[in-house]
């Protein structure tokens, strides 16, 4: 099956203006047929680089995820209550607070003034609304149940954010700790040390190794700082940049997964992101198949998304989805035999959603023994380290008020 791209292109409209929208299709003809079949011929098409798979909720500046969220429940209350779809969005776009998802709405309104459908709006907004969420709107208009899917929608996103908001409140303490502790180290080393080895200097008094070795590192810091603070803005901003590239996921992801401490942690969020994903587009109508080519990089993990491709490949040649996870050593038992017996059952979705919600409550759990794990942790560290510091410079000063007793 063709991996849907990201196409911009320009068409003329009535007053012969141009206009530019975003579409998602496998290549540049199936954008210039879906033009024609809608009575609008493209000025201009071309491939637009969406930036990485990582785009499960990726908002756009200025967009926050509740402003989202909020716009599709409404518009899904809107639809199911008989209003127009085209008004409904043009509603949204008066009311809502954010000016940047206003401006969406509106673009997304001029695509279905010229014959385009939802999906076809929200696909020229890859930033905003990710690849899950667009094939379960085409589901749902296709189907003729747009408002139970966009209430659906709405409901996944929400459990998607606060899967984030747990993993962030766990991981904000240790990271503010390992700030401020780096930050006390440095001022020390190129501040307070360099005055106490200045006033070690006048005295004639042999210094304890640790005090020399203190000295030393302030020294040799003096050099390094500022090569060291160089080399971590330039890989800051490196990594910014290309921190979605495959190749530079296909290193970095494996190396998440296996983390001491955290690695079991960032587990249990992709497979609960994957198996969420997974149940709500069955759900909906989506192909098992499309669904699989989809689901596998919404986890945010490249190692679960290549495990995905490959139980994607199996399914298409008429393997049980269950069985084919059983190849993959990425799933637990609990996530093959539970889809197995959905497959059998016929309630895949259902299964899913309950890994998903068990996932869920395993990344809480997980996240509360973490945090109670690190903090005491952290605040030996930051103890022994300062602390050392301190001894360090002292020693030559207790030492001579011994000598002087």
């Amino acid at each position: 099956m063709p991996v849907a791209r990201t196409f911009e292109y320009t068409v003329m409209d009535t007053a012969g203006k141009k206009r530019v929208h975003r579409i998602e299709a496998p290549n540049d003809v199936a954008v210039a047929t879906h033009l024609r079949e809608r009575g609008m011929v493209a000025v201009a098409i071309h491939e637009v680089n969406t930036g990485g798979l990582n785009r499960e909720i990726s908002f756009g500046s200025g967009i926050k995820p509740k402003d989202v969220v909020v716009m599709t429940r409404q518009l899904s209350t809107m639809v199911s209550s008989g209003l127009s779809l085209l008004r409904a969005i043009n509603i949204l776009a008066e009311q809502t607070r954010s000016a940047a998802l206003a401006r969406v709405m509106l673009e997304i309104a001029g695509v279905i003034e010229n014959g385009g459908t939802l999906a076809d709006g929200f696909a020229q907004h890859p930033r905003v609304f990710s690849p899950v969420i667009i094939a379960m709107i085409r589901a749902g208009e296709s189907g003729g149940f747009l408002d139970q899917v966009l209430a659906t929608v709405a409901d996944n996103m929400e459990s998607e954010i606060k899967l984030r908001r747990t993993v962030k409140g766990a991981m904000t303490y240790p990271v503010l700790v390992v700030a401020f502790m780096l930050i006390i180290v440095t001022v020390m080393l190129l501040v307070v040390v360099p005055t106490f080895a200045d006033i070690f200097a006048s005295l004639d008094h042999q210094l304890p190794a640790p005090t020399l070795a203190v000295i030393a590192l302030s020294n040799v810091m003096k050099i390094v700082g500022p090569i060291v603070i160089v080399a971590a803005i330039g890989i800051g901003v490196w990594w910014s940049k290309n921190k979605n590239l495959p190749a530079v996921r296909a290193k970095v992801d494996p190396i998440k997964l296996s983390m001491p401490l955290f690695g079991s942690l960032m587990t249990k969020v992709a497979l609960a992101r994957f198996c969420r994903n997974f149940s709500t587009m069955t759900r909906v109508g989506v192909p098992v198949v499309k669904a699989l080519d989809i689901v596998g990089d919404t986890s945010g993990n490249m190692v679960i998304a290549d495990a995905v491709k490959r139980v994607k490949d199996l399914v298409t040649r008429g393997e049980p989805i269950g069985r084919a996870m059983s190849t993959e050593s990425i799933f637990p038992p609990m996530i093959r035999q539970m889809v197995s017996v959905g497959e059998d059952a016929g309630s895949l979705d259902t299964m899913l959603g309950k890994v998903a919600d068990f996932y869920d409550d395993e990344v809480t759990t997980a996240t509360a023994a973490l945090t109670s794990m690190i903090e005491p942790l952290l605040i030996i560290v930051v103890g022994a380290v300062v602390g050392g510091l301190l001894i360090a410079l002292y020693l030559p000063i207790f030492e001579l008020s011994s000598a002087l007793e």
